[in-house]
């Protein structure tokens, strides 16, 4: 692909929201405006208690049309923070957005703190009724989550509506595997699909992956993204190593692609996209938790950089 990078739009920590001074602002998310432009979507973080450890938060910030003049930013809550002992206790990280009538409906990755080791997802959906400003869970617990073949961190779920069919493209975790017997536990995990009728009860084939892996067994995929362009499927996730990934950026995120005719079947070609970071910049050392996404009749991504989008996130325009 053509690639016309616009560089970062958003961030963070230029603006005060909802829980505090920005922190982060991972996977970027859009919605189109009924008045033109695009609304958002993002996780921030705050601080939980004096425990060190962070809660996520859903955001927005609204964009004129061209998509680099920023409106207006959520300064209120857009999704109150989950219950006690729920799926979504520790936070809400992604939310994909999807119009359904006159509702926003969003599917949300749910995260609760373990034991034995760091975390574990499922997703959740949440709607909203006016316009996307603020959103309510459907009920306490997730529409997809542990199965038998795909037994903790069912997450990343993004969802688009084809025909009268909901298609889930989404991530399932396989293992937890330690770099050395004192290192903290690392997860492997890796790219499914999903369907269904009425978008809250969904079938698919636990335990099959979509893509192959380019760096062995180990690879983990992440934040699958779709739309529909020019007689073509395409999807941009991003992938990296299992271990070392927060320290070295040869083995951190970077971005992958691949091509469907049909949004069922999938080509992986990473090298077709070829995105990479700029020298010194705040993509330099990582991309990741991408959103493809088709506006004004042009193919365009959003991105988040170094150290996981703490430095916000960035746009790019995308020619097949």
């Amino acid at each position: 692909m053509k690639i016309e990078k616009l560089g970062k739009i958003f961030d963070p920590g230029a603006h005060q929201l909802m829980h505090g001074p920005g922190l982060f602002a991972q996977s970027p998310q859009t919605i189109a405006l009924p008045d033109g432009g695009v609304r958002i979507y993002f996780s921030t973080r705050s601080a939980d208690g004096d425990s060190g450890k962070f809660i996520s938060h859903v955001s927005y910030a609204d964009f004129a049309d061209d998509l680099t003049t920023l409106v207006d930013v959520a300064r209120h809550e857009v999704l109150a923070r989950g219950p006690l002992g729920a799926f979504d206790e520790h936070g809400v990280f992604p939310l994909n957005p999807v119009p359904v009538g006159d509702e926003v409906w969003g599917y949300t990755t749910g995260w609760t703190r373990r034991v034995s080791v760091s975390v574990d997802t499922a997703i959740g959906l949440v709607k909203s009724r006016d316009g996307g400003r603020t959103f309510q869970r459907v009920g306490t617990g997730p529409v997809l989550g542990a199965s038998l073949h795909e037994p903790f961190l069912v997450g990343d779920g993004f969802v688009r509506k084809i025909g009268d069919t909901f298609r889930m493209w989404y991530i399932f975790g396989q293992r937890w595997e330690r770099e050395s017997e004192d290192a903290a536990p690392d997860r492997v995990y890796k790219i499914g699909q999903a369907w269904s009728e009425n978008g809250q009860t969904w079938q698919h084939n636990s335990g099959e992956t979509i893509l192959p892996d380019v760096l062995g067994r180990n690879e983990c995929q992440a934040l699958p993204s779709v739309t529909h362009f020019d007689g073509e499927y395409h999807m941009v996730f991003c992938y990296r190593h299992i271990h070392g990934f927060r320290t070295d950026p040869s083995k951190g995120y970077r971005l992958g692609y691949a091509r469907s005719k049909d949004g069922a079947t999938w080509e992986r070609d990473d090298a077709a996209l070829g995105l990479t970071g700029t020298l010194g910049a705040w993509d330099a050392d990582m991309q990741c938790y991408p959103h493809v996404f088709v506006h004004r009749g042009a193919l365009f991504l959003l991105y988040n950089g170094n150290a996981f989008g703490k430095e916000g996130f960035g746009l790019a325009r995308l020619s097949p």
